[in-house]
């Protein structure tokens, strides 16, 4: 993988982020506001709100391969961060708590910490491409300009991450053919399944609130992880890195 290509990326996209405008009216109907600040403060932590770090016991033996990968593991995790502080401003916006424990993320965090390095970046990749599907509905349905302007910066990050993700993977030799190739598709697309079902079970009430659908979220995620999965068996080069001023786009 081409390290200086991602470490130059990561430091780019720290440039040109229009901060939204939280000083605006906030104009979520009040029926919908609950729902809606439930599932953004239990995102919050999610997305960065917690360890914004590996956090593996054996972590060390992907994040010190080299000094660069250490690097760009911690450039991610700063946009993680990111990721936590914007929607830390679209809590308190609509007057909502900054929360530090919940179920499912303390079983999340578990996951991650005991069943190893390679299974938790897997599930991070899982995260990303069913964050996608989050934010591109709050996008499309929001009735709030800065919640829909915070939407599109996170999802400008998120096609970096998913690239990277792929990038990562490409490299690492993931199988393409034969059984086990097969084995690897099916395992991977079960698991962002149960990730889609986990956040569906969460946020729902939060975007049925703003008008969208089982259906909605579920062709999404389906279509994110699907597209991931068949750009992994095309690809022999690495990901292009997405351009900082192109909006958003599904992953390709």
């Amino acid at each position: 993988m081409n390290t200086a290509k991602w470490i130059e990326y990561f430091n780019r996209n720290r440039q040109n982020r229009p901060e939204p405008d939280w000083s605006a009216p906030v104009t979520v109907p009040t029926a919908m506001l609950a729902p809606l600040l439930c599932s953004l403060e239990q995102f919050r932590l999610g997305d960065g709100g917690g360890p914004a770090s590996l956090i593996a016991l054996n972590r060390e033996s992907f994040r010190s391969r080299t000094d660069e990968m250490k690097q760009i593991v911690d450039l991610w995790f700063r946009e993680e961060a990111e990721h936590a502080r914007l929607l830390g401003c679209a809590v308190r916006r609509f007057h909502g708590r900054i929360i530090t424990s919940h179920w499912s993320f303390t079983a999340f965090c578990l996951c991650r910490r005991l069943l190893g390095v390679r299974f938790e970046l897997q599930v991070l990749t899982l995260t990303e491409l069913v964050s996608t599907a989050y934010y591109r509905m709050i996008r499309r349905h929001s009735p709030d300009g800065p919640l829909a302007a915070l939407c599109e910066l996170i999802l400008r990050d998120e096609a970096g991450h998913v690239a990277f993700q792929r990038d990562r993977l490409a490299g690492d030799g993931v199988p393409h053919r034969g059984l086990r190739g097969w084995c690897w598709r099916l395992q991977f697309f079960v698991c962002g399944l149960g990730a889609a079902t986990m956040l569906w079970v969460n946020h729902a009430p939060g975007l049925k609130a703003i008008g969208g659908t089982r259906g909605e979220f579920y062709g999404e995620a389906t279509r994110q992880i699907l597209r991931f999965i068949r750009s992994l068996r095309r690809k022999e080069k690495p990901a292009p890195i997405p351009a900082l001023w192109a909006r958003p786009q599904s992953v390709t």
